[in-house]
């Protein structure tokens, strides 16, 4: 139970009127008049560089497939002048097996914003159908700025890349660390800043569409990419072909809504396992009624807090075990762990390192990779004009939901370097209204991008389909191990037929299902 990074898996974790490759002509915040589809005659000139590139194909590593290859695709860092500096994106692809079959090309994003998807196509752990395999070239591609996308770094410590909780006499600090880290990245990548945005993720989607000499695309997202893949259905209708979007956020709510909905979610997810919890005590031992089961885990805060807890290597206070929201949607997994704590604090438990830990930061480098952590925060700060830039309303907010939301309200609600993001050049977020056919898969306990934000993301799409896994544990649907068979049938003959399910569908979660994305989740 390490203290969580700021930049949360998504997200996740859960963005019109600018410059974009399909936008009509209009007064651009990038200083450029109009601007069209590469595939429209006003595009060839300034865009023809991109769309018409001759990608340069090889092998990603001499140690895996010799048919994964690796490339980099050359896109413009400011889409309002495509004359200017450069950026590359690195794109990976497994040809379809099957000549006779293909279809087109399938990208894929793990979420983020700003996770690395450029291994995706031969990833282990996402087992594609073979159906899938013949038919599409999978297109794994990291963001731009991230992995090996021309990267950003702002130089951010393990401290500033970390969950605090909202205190009263720590506050101060807490507006000087958010200050700090929106400094930080404006020194070190102030230049690219105001182009991190998911509109110009999806135009170098678009771009890689083209130079691939592809009409359309079809897109398998997850969690932060179910919103880049709602941006680019949004932004090129007439360009998206077969569109999956897996743990899906709320469109309306990017970011700062998004981290108040995990709040407001993880509360759910608590309630639910206080009851699982009680009807376990003989095995547990966390109390015989769901009262019980409550006051017990807020024993253990408050001890925790008044001492750390020496387990599993680490000192952890209370705030340290609280700074995880997704601990409660796996309720087998949070009892063990809730008990284990609970025996350590009792001496019941020794740690088996026989050396105290230090709270929240045990075992992590002292220079950490802070790429991720860095991506995400100029995507989240840049993508939207939503987050205040004063920090008493992040005070007032951190009190409201603190006092809603216990577990982890303050978290959520604290404030964020976005409050003091330099946001000149930056367009406004993106509005999803459309028409697209889509297909939105989501667990019923998902702890990143909870059921009501994935039904949100439903109701924008107005063209698409959901498909919910009842029951379903953790953060993820499709083509897991020991995933859920019935939803994975359903995307599979969605992507290879083109044909949406007549209604909304739901399945029922398959035994091994809780067990894997536990561990799924455990190894993030």
């Amino acid at each position: 139970m390490r203290k969580r990074r700021i930049a949360p898996p998504l997200l996740a974790v859960g963005i019109a009127a600018a410059a974009s490759l399909s936008a009509p002509a209009t007064a651009t915040a990038f200083g450029a008049s109009s601007a069209a589809s590469p595939e429209s005659p006003a595009a060839k000139g300034p865009l023809r560089q991109f769309t018409q590139q001759q990608i340069e194909w090889q092998r990603c590593d001499a140690n895996g497939p010799a048919t994964f290859q690796c490339a980099t695709v050359n896109v413009p860092l400011d889409y309002g002048d495509p004359g200017g500096k450069t950026i590359g994106i690195a794109v990976s692809r497994l040809k379809a097996s099957s000549t006779a079959e293909r279809r087109g090309i399938l990208l894929l994003n793990p979420g983020g914003p700003g996770a690395p998807g450029l291994g995706l196509p031969v990833d282990p752990l996402v087992k594609f159908p073979e159906e899938l395999k013949r038919q599409y070239d999978l297109i794994g591609f990291d963001l731009r700025g991230a992995g090996k996308s021309s990267p950003v770094s702002c130089g951010l410590t393990v401290d500033e890349q970390s969950n605090h909780p909202y205190k009263p006499e720590t506050f101060t600090k807490d507006v000087d660390l958010a200050r700090t880290i929106a400094e930080k990245c404006q020194a070190r990548a102030g230049d690219k800043l105001p182009h991190l945005t998911t509109r110009n993720a999806a135009r170098d989607m678009d771009v890689i569409r083209a130079a691939l000499g592809e009409k359309k695309i079809s897109y398998l997202g997850m969690s932060y990419g179910t919103y880049l893949g709602a941006v680019y259905t949004q932004m090129f209708p007439q360009r998206a072909d077969r569109f999956v979007l897996d743990s899906a956020t709320d469109p309306a709510r990017i970011y700062r809504g998004m981290f108040q909905d995990m709040a407001k979610a993880a509360e759910q997810a608590f309630t639910r396992w206080s009851e699982w919890t009680a009807a376990r005590h003989t095995t547990y031992g966390l109390g015989d009624s769901p009262a019980e089961v409550r006051r017990t885990y807020w024993d253990l805060i408050a001890q925790a807090n008044r001492e750390p807890i020496h387990f599993e290597g680490q000192a952890l206070t209370g705030d340290d075990i609280r700074a995880d929201n997704r601990t409660f949607f796996h309720v087998r997994k949070a009892a063990e762990l809730i008990a284990g704590l609970k025996n350590a604090a009792e001496g019941k438990n020794p740690d088996p390192s026989g050396t105290p830990g230090t709270s929240g930061t045990h075992g992590q480098a002292e220079e950490p990779d802070d790429n991720y952590a860095s991506v995400a925060w100029s995507l989240m700060c840049s993508d939207t004009r939503t987050w205040s830039r004063d920090p008493e309303q992040y005070r007032r907010d951190a009190i409201r939901d603190k006092a809603r939301y216990p577990l982890y309200g303050d978290f959520a609600a604290n404030i964020a370097p976005c409050a003091f993001w330099k946001q000149q050049g930056s367009e406004p977020q993106t509005k999803i209204d459309n028409k697209v056919g889509a297909l939105i898969t989501q667990n019923e306990w998902d702890s990143q991008t909870p059921l009501f934000t994935a039904r949100a993301m439903h109701r924008a799409l107005r063209g698409s389909r959901m498909l919910t896994v009842a029951g379903g544990e953790g953060h993820g649907v499709l083509y897991a191990p020991g995933g859920n068979s019935c939803a994975d049938k359903v995307a599979t003959a969605y992507l290879t037929t083109g044909k949406l399910p007549d209604k909304d569908l739901t399945c029922q979660a398959s035994a091994g299902q809780a067990e894997s994305a536990g561990q799924a989740e455990k190894s993030r």
